[in-house]
């Protein structure tokens, strides 16, 4: 239903923006930076859409989640997972410092991370002609998350959880922290339902069309040499061991990159899921910002990072 209903907005967007095309192709430029841009501009109104809609996910239910989690012990990877393929904001980030405080298992934080869909899926959603990539990138992160979750707990064992009703005061163990676009994860006011899109959406078309620009004229210089296409396709199969390791910046502009790749058809889709797996938004910044005992850090991101190589390696020879 919501990708019947993004098709039909697509089709009006289509027609909305059709003289200011003609009025961009009147500029004379290359035809790699012309659809560039037009391109970018015709995803402004869906991208807007989508993220509206997550804002109010995010503002009514995300509290919820948090408190649900806090207080299930054996569930959590499952719910983690389930939560984290909403695209919220700063749900990693959340996630982090939960496992700070010991709420949360090291089985359950790796589940998030690897199950967070970040920007993806709004900019697939934003593409009708791309949300074929939308089920299967849910499917695989959530599968991978809820089974690396608990395998993760079992093989070390990590049991310890702080019950929710033991919380001592709750003032002082509230969430600080800051999403993208600079805004409070744990204090969105009301009127940041419609201000925080606005900001987020333009915030993303820029990241969109500056990659764009870079991807159309890197394809377009690309073609022109046999043998640099020769070299990379002898590298391809290693593909997803660099994605992945790329995918660890916490940094939004990467899952952007790694998504429009896809689209573009530069990347194969287990090199782009490895990137999309290894990467936790912010939630890895805190991580370390906030724990005392780095080598403890340093091991969540070895195993996610041998998770999403791992798995972008599989997905990649099937």
């Amino acid at each position: 239903m919501i990708i019947d209903i993004l098709n039909k907005i697509n089709t009006i967007n289509e027609t909305f923006f059709s003289g200011l095309d003609s009025f961009i192709e009147g500029f004379g430029m290359p035809d790699w930076l012309c659809d560039a841009i037009i391109d970018s501009i015709h995803v402004l109104p869906l991208l807007f859409i989508v993220f509206l809609m997550i804002e109010f996910i995010e503002y009514f239910y995300s509290e919820k989640i948090n408190s649900f989690m806090k207080s299930t012990e054996k569930a959590s990877p499952i719910i983690g997972s389930l939560a984290a393929i909403i695209p919220q904001c700063g749900f990693s980030v959340i996630a982090s410092t939960l496992y700070i405080r010991r709420f949360i298992t090291k089985g359950t934080l790796i589940a998030i991370y690897l199950a967070t869909s970040d920007e993806a899926i709004p900019i697939l959603l934003a593409a009708p002609e791309q949300t074929h990539f939308v089920l299967p990138i849910i499917g695989i992160k959530l599968i991978i998350g809820i089974c690396a979750g608990y395998l993760i707990d079992f093989v070390l064992k990590d049991n310890k959880y702080i019950p929710f009703i033991q919380e001592a005061d709750t003032s002082a163990n509230e969430i600080h922290e800051e999403g993208c676009c600079r805004h409070s994860i744990s204090q969105t006011r009301k009127k940041e339902l419609i201000i925080h899109p606005i900001k987020h959406t333009f915030n993303i078309f820029a990241f969109i069309l500056v990659i764009t620009i870079i991807l159309n004229f890197a394809i377009f210089e690309y073609s022109k040499y046999a043998l640099l296409q020769n070299i990379l396709g002898e590298i391809r199969i290693l593909a997803p061991v660099f994605t992945a390791i790329i995918g660890l910046v916490p940094n939004c502009a990467v899952s952007i990159a790694l998504t429009m790749l896809l689209i573009k058809g530069s990347l194969s889709f287990g090199a782009v899921m490895a990137g999309l797996l290894s990467n936790a938004g912010l939630g890895i910044l805190v991580l370390f910002r906030h724990k005392e005992n780095l080598k403890d850090s340093m091991k969540i991101v070895a195993i996610l990072l041998a998770i999403s190589v791992f798995s972008g390696l599989v997905i990649q020879f099937f």
